[in-house]
């Protein structure tokens, strides 16, 4: 089975959707689940909206494709970005696709890429309709991916300490739900999930599903953090290596 970092992905931003601020971090994510084949960015670049994204393109390869707009009010980028989609889905060179964008119009793009056997991420801001975010297999919320200010190590623990304060607030108990009902579903005999099948069960269930949007860096601390579930580390023969179950209170 082909390792997910192998996947040869084409990567199509849109330029009227997407803060340039964001590029550095867009691409690391990017580059977790696979490599870039193709790297496109589409705008009418004669609008100064989009000027801040000419001075980050060549630091990053990005290819800048130039979509007019014929009539006022219209995208006219979504169209061009919709058929490059594709013209590379038919050459067969990749293996996913990654759309950079927060715009609903391309949810039957999404939808028509998986049809053709295509992994799609998606990646937007947190206001992208539900329908985009559902069409993918996973949808990443750029907001995550801020850098944030330098501060000093008393802040540090201070921003620390109000973030796990609040963890319980922020997952509401529709998170508290989803979470239990999956282990429900894929426990064993004794009421115990394997944390990796969770995790790959919750990305199905909900694409947009990520630790980082309630504050944590992996699936296991957000778990911990809800009070709800027992946790059991178990030895895989291996040094250093543990295998990690899940159950319900």
């Amino acid at each position: 089975m082909e390792n997910a970092k192998d996947l040869r992905l084409a990567v199509l931003i849109d330029a009227d959707n997407i803060p340039y601020r964001l590029v550095s971090g867009i691409l690391e994510e990017i580059a977790k689940y696979g490599s870039p084949t193709f790297k496109r960015i589409y705008a009418d670049w004669t609008k100064p909206h989009v000027a801040g994204w000419k001075s980050v393109l060549l630091d990053h390869a990005i290819t800048p494709v130039q979509q007019y707009s014929y009539t006022s009010g219209k995208n006219s980028t979504d169209s061009a970005l919709i058929i490059d989609a594709m013209d590379i889905l038919y050459t067969g060179r990749v293996d996913g696709f990654c759309l950079v964008s927060s715009d609903s119009d391309f949810t039957r793009l999404a939808t028509r890429l998986r049809e053709a056997g295509m992994k799609v991420f998606g990646m937007g801001e947190q206001k992208t309709p539900s329908a985009f975010r559902a069409a993918c297999d996973k949808f990443i919320y750029i907001e995550i991916l801020e850098q944030p200010e330098a501060a000093s190590p008393k802040q540090i623990k201070l921003a620390d300490l109000r973030k796990k304060e609040k963890i319980i607030s922020k997952a509401d108990k529709n998170l508290v739900s989803l979470i239990t009902s999956s282990v429900n579903d894929i426990a064993d005999e004794n009421g115990w999930a394997f944390l990796g099948e969770l995790g790959n069960l919750l990305l199905k269930k909900r694409p947009d599903f990520d630790p980082r949007n309630y504050g944590f860096g992996k699936l296991l601390p957000l778990i911990r953090s809800l009070g709800q579930f027992e946790i059991d580390e178990r030895e895989a023969g291996r040094k250093n290596v543990k295998l990690v179950y899940v159950r319900v209170k």
